[in-house]
């Protein structure tokens, strides 16, 4: 795991950043034991900032710190895959329609920009595809500048990106990529318009069909599935 610095401010940073992205990819599972001096060598950092990194990710519900030198990977379940899901239903397509009543011409072009840069989702994803899929909805809720429905969203994506790896594991046929991408760009259609509403009933029928959707499922009924 040994890597380069340059690109981060901290050794913190550096080491939160790489335990995210392995833990979001699932090379560190759910209820996987993290032993801190080992994964301190590996990444050729002391334990000092790593602990720090370590102590950001059990603030994020990621890890679970125990009173001595390990960690665990914090396992999933039905239950928060449930929560993230009915929070979602709640403020997505209310972030949708307030994008469409305040999306400003700057807003436009980063919603648009965002939307080139969407692909299909393959059926065995790293943390880099899932990406420019948040991108594009993070496009869409911030343009509903409200700071925090914004900073909540945020959260909720931080929280809901390992049960997206889950829903992924279920195999989607082309027409169902196909759905996807169509109401990527419904979406981006009503909001642009200013169709408040069409935006908000779109990104309904998006999220009732969504990965986070697909995940509850898959613990739903195999709940000793990790």
């Amino acid at each position: 795991m040994n890597g380069s610095f340059e690109n981060f401010s901290t050794k913190s940073e550096f080491a939160y950043a790489a335990l995210r992205n392995k833990i979001l990819a699932h090379d560190y599972g759910p209820g996987e034991l993290l032993n801190q001096a080992i994964l301190a060598r590996d990444m050729g950092i002391s334990t000092t900032p790593l602990r720090e990194a370590l102590r950001r990710l059990e603030s994020e519900g990621l890890v679970e710190l125990g009173a001595h030198r390990d960690a665990r990977v914090s396992r999933l379940s039905a239950e928060e895959a449930r929560d993230l899901l009915e929070m979602r239903r709640a403020l997505d397509p209310l972030a949708a329609s307030l994008a469409a009543e305040r999306r400003a011409s700057r807003d436009i072009v980063r919603m648009r920009a965002a939307f080139e840069e969407l692909r299909p989702l393959p059926d065995r994803p790293d943390v880099s595809d899932l990406v420019a899929h948040r991108g594009f909805h993070r496009s869409i809720y911030v343009a509903s500048h409200n700071e925090l429905l914004i900073a909540t969203l945020d959260g909720l994506w931080d929280k809901a990106d390992r049960y997206r790896m889950v829903g992924l594991r279920e195999r989607r046929d082309q027409a169902r990529r196909d759905e996807t991408a169509a109401e990527h760009r419904a979406i981006l259609d009503a909001v642009i318009a200013g169709d408040g509403a069409g935006a908000a009933e779109v990104m309904r029928r998006h999220i009732r069909s969504s990965l986070g959707a697909t995940a509850l499922s898959r613990l739903t009924t195999r709940p000793d599935h990790p």
